[in-house]
């Protein structure tokens, strides 16, 4: 590891000392659900949606007992409502039929199912299980690239390089620190680089 990527890990370290993921969940299936419905969706869009949604249908047997059309209607501002619905439901029903009504805390599980990619899983398993998983999301891949701590214009890629350079006891913690980050401060047009507390070990300022 060089200087540079400890500086960095030990900067974020100190600027998010307690980083949490900001969907509102209070099961590892409602986690499950509102990862799925956060594809392209605001967590602040999620989360208004599965407070109405989470009052009653939040375990997989009772989410089961809605139509699609019925889940596309509770779930439409998310976005992308037919497929989220089409997976929530599919899932759901794996969930009941091959895991007992538990999410299962295997990653390669997870992935068997409807709507769960590398992300989502990741995110699952790092969150619900404390399993160590870096979540690569358009904020993490956009600040990690920009940092120099990757170098790839590929998702799955930039997770594999990040999996290498950051001691794995850390990925929790740093990925979602990364996701604030670039969430308040590095955004995607207008980056606040005056703010920003890791601007003198940042490859994208130092190019401008």
């Amino acid at each position: 590891m060089n200087k540079n990527v400890l500086d960095i890990i030990n900067r974020v370290d100190e600027l998010y000392v307690n980083p949490k993921c900001e969907l509102e969940f209070n099961s590892n299936y409602e986690l499950l659900v509102a990862v799925i419905l956060s594809a392209q969706c605001t967590d602040k869009r999620v989360n208004l949606v599965t407070k109405e949604l989470f009052k009653e249908y939040n375990t997989p047997f009772k989410m089961i007992t809605l139509s699609q059309e019925e889940l596309e209607h509770k779930i439409r501002s998310c976005g992308f409502f037919h497929n989220k619905a089409k997976h929530i439901l599919e899932a759901s029903h794996d969930i009941v039929d091959r895991f007992g009504g538990e999410v299962p805390k295997e990653k390669k599980d997870l992935l068997s199912l409807a709507g769960v990619g590398e992300k989502t899983a990741n995110v699952v398993v790092s969150m619900a299980f404390k399993t160590p998983a870096i979540a690569v999301d358009t904020h993490v891949f956009r600040v990690s690239n920009r940092l120099g701590l990757a170098n790839s214009k590929d998702v799955f890629k930039t997770q594999k390089q990040l999996e290498k350079t950051i001691p794995k006891d850390k990925w929790i913690k740093f990925h979602y620190a990364l996701v604030l980050h670039g969430r308040y401060v590095c955004k995607s047009q207008r980056p606040n680089c005056n703010e920003c507390g890791l601007k003198d070990l940042c490859k994208y300022y130092k190019n401008k």
